[in-house]
């Protein structure tokens, strides 16, 4: 059967996160009452992930894993899951627990409704570092002037997509940020909704200063031009 929902959870060397963390989004997609799939992309993870990713799949059957033969980014990982998703809906979510999967239902609602195409989470409280809270919002008040698609959180991994919606795709650097620009771009219906953000309780983030405003800001306006390119 072919599962009417497929959520997608990126990892890189999440150890310690993955079991509360699935063990809660099947707690929520079971709530709700269709079928679905959990597909866990293991990024070339070097420390415990591919083991809990075995014992996800051992105690949920609906889980499938995908490995990464090396660390390849976020952004591979994340389009190579979006692309082996089978439901018609499709969730996503970061795997290091900061999202609530609690909050799949509010996203889940315009999008079955036929409204929006897209259902993107905002961090509105975000527990992060006071740095990296005001460096995020610099950089999305920049790249939502330089792209235009005026979102308040674009990096908030929490998202609900129509599944005709992944053609619009393509490998690009940084994609787990730039997706809802080139949706935008593309004609598809976006919304946003204020969602909840946890304190991480393992592990560490995996973002220094030139992969939260260096590389975004080149990747902007490299797509910035892609874009343009293929509107003209």
């Amino acid at each position: 059967m072919t599962p009417h929902y497929s959520l997608v959870v990126p990892f890189y060397n999440e150890g310690g996160n993955i079991l509360p963390l699935i063990e809660s989004a099947v707690m929520v997609l079971n709530s709700i009452g269709q079928d679905y799939e959990i597909l866990l992309v293991n990024d070339g993870s070097t420390d415990s992930t591919g083991d809990e990713i075995a014992a996800c799949l051992a105690r949920w059957p609906r889980c499938r894993a995908l490995h990464q033969p090396r660390n390849l980014g976020q952004a591979t990982a994340l389009l190579e899951g979006l692309r082996a998703a089978q439901g018609e809906i499709i969730l996503t979510m970061d795997g290091d627990g900061q999202n609530d999967p609690g909050d799949f239902p509010l996203l889940i609602a315009p999008v079955e409704a036929g409204t929006l195409d897209v259902a993107c989470g905002w961090r509105h409280e975000r527990h992060d570092s006071w740095l990296r809270r005001k460096m995020s919002r610099l950089a999305n008040v920049v790249r939502s002037r330089v792209l235009g698609d005026h979102l308040n959180d674009s990096g908030c991994q929490l998202r609900v997509l129509r599944r005709a919606t992944i053609t619009a795709l393509f490998p690009f650097e940084l994609l787990q940020s730039f997706l809802p620009a080139i949706l935008i771009a593309a004609g598809y219906r976006l919304g946003e909704f204020k969602v909840r953000h946890h304190p991480r309780t393992c592990g560490q983030a995996h973002y220094g200063l030139r992969q939260l405003w260096l590389r975004p800001t080149l990747a902007m306006f490299r797509l910035r031009r892609r874009l343009r390119a293929s509107g003209s």
